[in-house]
């Protein structure tokens, strides 16, 4: 059997840009960001390492994501690795070629870390056509009517779709002429070429279209990424990665004129005696929050022995609380908050303690939800010497529940 790092097709995947775009993630540049479960560019990867006519494949990388490729590619296999890109998709091109100079292919494909839907008979039509010529280019024909406008924004002309194409990638070059050609663009400091076909028509290399596919989508924006993850949804097979974190906290009674619960101030005959403002809510709910991606506890954030949190607003908790859960890409489904108290009354107050903590955690108010009951007169809350709250929270997670 051959050897096919050494005598199949060679690979760049170009995955070194920020996705601005994309809009910001927990999960980092849009390349890394969770569709049906895995890594875009893991996706894009197996496309190609899992076809017979592929050796080596190498992934250019922005410097800063060599932790994100890892968790994103756990398994790369053999025939992949990785080398640093530049400051455009041309730099980031030319670096991956040149590392596969030394013992040069015979033919490279260069295709869009994220274009994760190249399927094995696209590639098969790209690999065919470098039998013929040396440059391949998978394109649609242009559908929509197209119009050309000024600065201004407004329509100059109508321009005639016929002979017009899309191109896309992964796009098939005999090695040593596109490597060539990228060595001559960079030494006459030409740095605006949009894709590798265009620096071969640049380079006077003839350019062969063959059909490309409707599904082999580049995802650029937030709303492409979030309708590639629904695309694949119906075809997941594990389970959603949801946590449940639950909290409990208790104050006594002191001097005072007034409780805080839920962020809420309420006129009251005594205060909550605590180190912060012993608002028992949030307290229970920053709890399990942080229950829900292994945190701690409150006090492990916010020690009572540190006198920065003397008399501080609780909300500071809940908060930062709050901020550990998203930068771990966790989306908070619901809250819930139970008070047990026999005064004072909760009922006049619910809706202003709902509004507050959905302000705090940034969700809808109908995902949040304060409930209160007594202690039938039983114990230290059923004797009015403090009160005690219970808190529930769900978060959903990046990712399936391991089996």
């Amino acid at each position: 059997m051959l050897d096919r790092q050494v005598n199949g097709i060679a690979v760049v995947i170009v995955a070194a840009g920020r996705g601005e775009r994309a809009g910001q993630s927990a999960e980092g540049p849009k390349q890394y960001r969770r569709i049906g479960g895995r890594a875009v560019l893991d996706r894009t990867i197996a496309a190609f390492r899992d076809h017979p006519a592929v050796g080596r494949i190498v992934v250019a990388i922005h410097p800063d994501d060599q932790m994100l490729f890892r968790d994103a590619v756990a398994d790369p296999g053999r025939q992949v690795s990785v080398v640093h890109g530049g400051a455009s998709r041309q730099a980031s091109t030319r670096l991956a070629l040149e590392s596969l100079a030394d013992a040069a292919p015979a033919h490279v494909l260069i295709h869009d870390g994220v274009r994760p839907f190249v399927d094995a008979a696209l590639i098969d039509r790209v690999v065919a056509g470098l039998a013929e010529c040396d440059a391949v280019l998978p394109a649609l024909a242009v559908a929509d009517t197209l119009k050309k406008a000024d600065g201004d924004g407004c329509v100059v002309e109508t321009v005639p779709r016929a002979g017009l194409f899309s191109a896309q990638t992964p796009q098939g070059f005999s090695f040593a002429p596109i490597l060539a050609a990228h060595r001559r663009a960079h030494a006459a400091g030409l740095a605006d070429f949009t894709d590798d076909a265009a620096i071969a028509e640049w380079a006077k290399i003839p350019v062969q279209i063959v059909a490309g596919a409707p599904d082999n989508v580049k995802l650029t924006f937030a709303r492409e990424i979030a309708m590639a993850d629904e695309r694949l949804g119906t075809a997941r097979t594990g389970f959603p990665d949801v946590r449940t974190g639950n909290g409990y906290d208790v104050h006594s009674f002191g001097p005072g004129d007034h409780v805080t619960l839920c962020g809420v101030a309420i006129p009251h005959d005594r205060a909550l005696s605590g180190h912060s403002d012993a608002d028992v809510g949030l307290h229970a709910l920053t709890d399990a929050l942080l229950a829900t991606c292994s945190a701690g506890d409150i006090g492990t954030h916010f020690p009572p022995s540190d006198m920065q949190w003397k008399g501080a607003a609780s909300h500071i908790f809940l908060e930062h609380a709050a901020r550990l859960v998203r930068d771990k890409g966790g989306r908070i489904a619901n809250v819930d908050v139970t008070l047990i108290c026999e005064a004072p009354k909760i009922g006049p107050h619910r809706q202003a303690m709902v509004a507050a903590m959905a302000a705090m955690l940034g969700l809808d108010a109908g995902r949040v939800s304060v409930k209160a009951t007594t202690n039938e007169r039983i114990g230290f809350v059923g004797r009015r010497e403090g009160i005690a709250a219970i808190a529930t929270t769900s978060v959903v997670f990046p990712g399936e529940l391991p089996a």
